[in-house]
């Protein structure tokens, strides 16, 4: 178990994960203005901050071996500090794209190291809350640029306030290196250095990756047009839409909240199950013919069940693959999760482009469906190896 302080410090870490990744949409509207960008420029630069996190994630156990996971995760946090900051001085989009290299970087390897850290550990009520935290950043991010708006700042001033407190993060890493060092040196050791193909051929390893990468699909596609499905299928105002969709999200927080103290009676493997049939009935919920309030409904309870399904799957990693093999392998569940949540939405938008976004719930529900039948034949095959 690790130290008091070291696990607020983790809890901290995973806030200051959370802020930069709602700061974009937020900021965009203002910013495209003033840099002179495309309106779809946004979405360039989130596929190559997506795409470095995935260089990242993939190198985190090598990483690792050579630096330690207090010394990787200071640094990467440092990385984003420096690059949020510079985009408070930006002044031409194709800085923007500079910028999103070390942003994706250090993103991707404290996702993974920490994941890995907190599996190995902690119990599964922490990783549940961290991921809870994680929420509360990406709430925090959109609630500073909105202050700075209000007062009469421009963009610049809400990045540059996350970047500083993002600083701020990495002294407080730096100065405590020695708590790292006493609680994990010897799992760091023991870690072994798999390349993904190497990961892949583990027992239940590709059922296991596909599952998660199923399930970042479903969040992110619910996430982003959960709004849009409400206003054009439901009918709901643009107003109304709006707050629906961070219902979703308020779900997600909420869940991860209540799912800590569950999984003090319950398995990382029986939280899963139970998540997924949450959203499972949440996309019925959404499927049914209705008013607009059963589908928002349906939307909060897609949330919920979202909620202990990542954090679930993390903490199982060890006991799938082993503890020398956990720290590759959840570098590789992160590659998969941003894979799925970079390119599913983008093709759920294009299908509904032809097809209508009353697909949007069925598309989940398919989701959900393959989730449930990777998931299962991942824990048979690694049971019945155990």
């Amino acid at each position: 178990m690790v130290t008091t302080a070291l696990l607020a410090l983790i809890y901290l870490s995973f806030i200051s994960l959370g802020l930069p990744d709602s700061l974009l949409g937020s900021a965009w509207p203002s910013m495209c203005a003033d840099l002179s960008a495309p309106v779809w420029g946004a979405g360039l630069v989130q596929m190559l901050v997506s795409f470095c996190t995935i260089v990242s994630s993939l190198n985190t156990a090598k990483l690792i071996r050579r630096f330690g996971t207090g010394r990787l995760t200071a640094f990467s946090v440092a990385l984003t500090a420096v690059a949020l900051l510079g985009f408070s001085f930006v002044r031409a989009y194709a800085l923007l794209l500079v910028l999103a290299v070390p942003l994706g970087l250090g993103a991707g390897a404290v996702d993974a190291a920490l994941n890995n850290y907190v599996a190995l550990h902690c119990e599964a009520r922490h990783m549940n809350w961290l991921h809870c935290f994680w929420g509360v950043g990406t709430v925090i991010g959109p609630m500073i640029l909105s202050a700075c708006l209000t007062l009469g700042f421009a963009w610049p001033a809400g990045y540059r306030a996350v970047g500083l407190l993002q600083c701020v993060v990495s002294v407080a890493l730096f100065a405590t290196l020695p708590l790292w060092r006493r609680d994990g040196a010897k799992q760091e050791e023991q870690t072994n250095d798999l390349n993904p193909l190497q990961v892949l051929a583990l027992p239940g390893a590709k059922a296991g990756m596909l599952t998660f990468l199923c399930y970042c699909a479903s969040e992110s596609t619910l996430g982003l047009w959960g709004a849009t499905y409400m206003h054009l299928v439901r009918g709901a105002s643009e107003a109304q839409a709006a707050s629906y969709g961070a219902l979703f999200y308020a779900g997600i927080t909420i869940g991860r909240a209540v799912a800590g103290f569950a999984s003090m009676r319950f398995l990382p493997k029986q939280m899963v199950r139970g998540g997924l049939g949450l959203l499972a009935v949440g996309c019925v919920m959404m499927l049914l013919p209705g008013s607009a309030l059963l589908s928002a409904a349906g939307l909060v309870v897609c949330g919920l069940g979202c909620a202990p399904v990542y954090p679930g799957i993390i903490k199982d990693t060890p006991e799938n693959y082993g503890a020398a093999n956990s720290q590759a392998a959840v570098g590789t569940q992160m590659a998969f999760a941003y894979v799925g949540s970079t390119f599913l939405p983008s093709i759920f938008g294009t299908m509904a482009g032809t097809w209508g976004y009353g697909l949007l719930p069925a598309f989940a529900l398919g989701l959900t469906a393959m989730m449930v039948v990777l998931f299962n034949v991942q824990k048979r095959i690694v049971e019945r190896r155990a």
